[in-house]
């Protein structure tokens, strides 16, 4: 296969581009290094191998929580951009604006942490401004500002790649080929990254501004404690936002599959109808499915509950079936070289598929009301988090560094070896979590009675080698990025404006 059907012209950044794109890339990977070390730490810690204090635990859950999902989010903004910026018009300074805000929300969180805060990612009033001498109203403070900045820099770069799909297909509707979901010839070179990027503009915006509001809310309570807010008000909110922050990590990832696996099987990957019936269907469910994280709030509105456990059944469903039987399609008998990105990709779609479906077991309310409060639930979303995203994201650095001139091939055998001990440990890891919920384990506690440290021993031992491997992938693409040399960027057709 020639190198230019893998690493076309249009993908070969400018020098500006091509530095804030590898800002992303390198900061994903070291914050994905150290928060791993932290969640390490923590297992360690419940399996009763490594001593840690119960409010550093917290402290360390709250980090790890919010680091990871901003991390995961931020990383496949980057491949979004990358790949999106083909088809319209977008300005880097917008993509460099979320970046510093990104960055300034990290210094902020850290600051509040290390104050004390230890409330979690939730926020859930009035526990942050709770801390019952644990934590200041302050580090509280730190930690909710620093939501808000990262959520304003995320608001940035969607409005700008809304203009810039906008302007090249004159509404969002037309951009996710709305007017061809009920007749009309669908054109199939329509590109699939407009599609899925158009959704999460839409759906993930909401979801941002909906937390933006449960943040101010909080704070104003936090400085003038006589202004009260409505706990299940602003619960909802906060999950509202929550559930569809960190699932806008999935459907912004999948931009990878779609753009890279047909280069690698060699084998075309059109555009369909029943692709855009999906994404439109998820579009919209993925906005309601929240409800589902309050089915233990009896004052609820007994409807709402209804519409979450719906939507939960059906969220997720249309896009990932369609995304799988299309890449699954695509692959056989493809006679594909089985390369480090395809490797990641089709892992990738495992975990998605895996963690999506005990996702929905756990959204079921008869399931709900024994597995909720127990170590199912981070088993969960570990798998689609780390098998699912983080693959994604590996499949997007795995291609980008291949497409360096003079680049080591990116099928060596320690990649090989390390993609196989990610692997293991990864099931090994998740296995503990989903075991230790069968087991009803319970969650978000820093220490564990003897009869659950079996569990956390299991998952430690994954854990090890999640984090062996994943240490080796970070040093192998930062060599990768900063060794060899570029790819030619002189004729590479620039899509922002020339002040961007």
């Amino acid at each position: 296969m020639a190198s230019l059907t893998l690493y076309p012209q249009d993908e070969r950044l400018a020098g500006r581009e091509r530095t804030v794109f590898n800002l992303y890339l390198v900061t994903a990977l070291v914050l994905v290094v150290v928060l791993m070390l932290v969640g390490l730490t923590m297992r360690l810690s419940q399996a009763t191998w490594v001593a840690l204090p119960k409010n550093t635990f917290f402290q360390f859950l709250s980090l790890h929580g919010a680091g990871m999902v901003g991390t995961a989010v931020m990383v496949t903004t980057a491949g979004m951009w990358f790949f999106l910026r083909k088809y319209v018009r977008l300005h880097t300074w917008a993509f460099v604006t979320n970046y510093v805000l990104f960055m300034l929300g990290v210094v902020c969180i850290l600051v509040g942490i290390y104050q004390g805060y230890a409330a979690l990612w939730t926020y859930l009033y009035p526990l942050p401004v709770s801390g019952m001498g644990i934590w200041s109203p302050a580090s509280a403070a730190w930690f909710m500002i620093g939501y808000l900045l990262i959520g304003v820099g995320q608001l940035i770069f969607y409005f700008d790649a809304a203009a810039g799909v906008i302007a090249k297909h004159g509404n969002l509707g037309r951009a996710m080929g709305w007017p061809w979901l009920f007749g009309g010839t669908v054109d199939p070179e329509h590109p699939k990254t407009v599609v899925a990027g158009t959704s999460m503009i839409i759906a993930n915006s909401l979801g941002i501004l909906a937390g933006a509001v449960s943040l101010v809310m909080s704070l104003v309570n936090l400085l003038y404690p006589d202004i009260k807010i409505d706990p299940l008000f602003t619960k909802s909110l906060i999950y509202w936002f929550g559930h569809m922050y960190i699932n806008a990590s999935i459907y912004m990832g999948v931009i990878v599959i779609y753009e890279l696996l047909s280069r690698y099987s060699g084998k075309p990957y059109p555009l369909s109808r029943v692709f855009l019936w999906g994404w439109a269907a998820t579009t919209i469910l993925v906005l309601i499915v929240f409800p589902h994280h309050l089915l233990m709030d009896f004052a609820m509105p007994h409807w709402i509950l209804v519409v979450g456990q719906v939507a939960s059944w059906s969220s997720g469903f249309p896009v990932l079936l369609v995304t799988a039987w299309g890449a699954l399609t695509n692959v056989y008998r493809s006679n594909m070289r089985w390369s480090m990105p395809p490797r990641w990709m089709l892992l990738a779609l495992f975990g998605w598929i895996t963690g999506g479906f005990a996702a929905v077991l756990d959204s079921t309310i008869r399931v709900n009301l024994v597995m909720h409060n127990t170590q199912w639930v981070p088993g969960h979303f570990h798998t689609y988090l780390l098998l699912g995203v983080l693959a994604m994201v590996l499949a997007l650095m795995y291609h980008w560094i291949g497409a360096r001139r003079n680049a080591p091939p990116a099928n060596s055998l320690l990649d090989r070896i390390g993609f196989f001990v990610y692997l293991i440990g990864g099931l090994i890891f998740v296995y503990g979590f989903l075991d230790g919920g069968r087991r009803g384990v319970a969650r978000r506690m820093a220490e564990h009675w003897p009869e659950w440290v079996v569990t956390d021993q299991i998952a430690s031992v994954g854990a090890v080698l999640v984090v062996l491997a994943m240490t080796y992938f970070a040093l192998r693409i930062l060599a990768g990025m900063f060794g060899g040399s570029p790819p030619e960027s002189s004729r590479v057709p620039n899509l922002a404006d020339p002040a961007g």
